[in-house]
């Protein structure tokens, strides 16, 4: 039996801008399906239920891609529909903004073909059946495993041991793949608010966690990207 592909839901009120995406998804074999307003996608939802949602943050009718975000997040049937936020945003609060409304993830306009695809392809990855299964507790890619409920990390099933930022930092790391976030960036998601924290700061703890690492051979997933921070990154 033939695999079916996963179906993209593009919600954009701009029609070249869904009609481009589309084209690009569908080369790669992908189902897309498109909605220029939230009443469109609320339709799609019911009658498809896609796979994952592309959804921009500026749309018409009074309601913005984010409120949306927030309310599919509170319905029990459509909250594990992964969503990845378009946006013309850049500020580092309006991602924060975009993660806590529930988005798996955020791309800034313009983006490149391949870095959407990209994009796309982890976060159905990340959010595959077994996530869903226990409700996003546990992220595994490639052999390694962690889990949230427990705290903890195995590679191939050895138990890795890490301290509590460590544990943090590889958490948001795994649940964003291929994503480089600055020190700064790192420090905003993974430390608590209103602690002080020196970006140097972020070295150390990535050091540390890479020497945990190294062991299970899975210390090259995290990855230094020059004048710009880290990312984890599978094989």
């Amino acid at each position: 039996m033939q695999a079916k592909h996963p179906t993209i839901l593009i919600v954009d009120d701009e029609a070249p801008i869904r009609e481009m995406v589309e084209f690009t998804l569908s080369a790669d074999g992908f189902g897309c399906v498109g909605a220029g307003t939230i009443a469109e996608a609320r339709t799609c939802i019911d009658e498809m239920s896609p796979d994952l949602i592309l959804l921009d943050w500026m749309l018409p009718g009074g309601q913005s891609g984010l409120d949306f975000a927030k309310m599919l997040r509170s319905g029990s049937r459509r909250s594990q529909i992964p969503i990845i936020m378009l946006t013309a945003r850049s500020d580092n609060v309006d991602k924060v903004q975009a993660l806590d409304a529930g988005a798996d993830d955020f791309i800034s306009k313009p983006f490149s073909p391949s870095e959407l695809k990209a994009r796309i392809r982890a976060v159905l990855r990340r959010c595959g059946s077994a996530g869903k299964a226990n409700n996003g507790d546990i992220v595994e890619i490639d052999g390694l495993c962690l889990r949230e409920s427990t705290r903890r990390v195995n590679a191939d099933g050895v138990l890795i041991e890490l301290g509590p930022t460590e544990f943090r930092l590889l958490h948001f790391l795994m649940q964003h793949p291929e994503r480089v976030y600055s020190r700064a960036e790192l420090i905003g998601y993974v430390w608590p608010p209103n602690v002080y924290v020196e970006e140097r700061t972020v070295d150390v703890h990535i050091r540390n966690l890479r020497l945990a690492l190294e062991p299970s051979g899975r210390r090259g997933m995290i990855q230094t990207v020059r004048s710009a921070g880290y990312r984890f990154s599978g094989s």
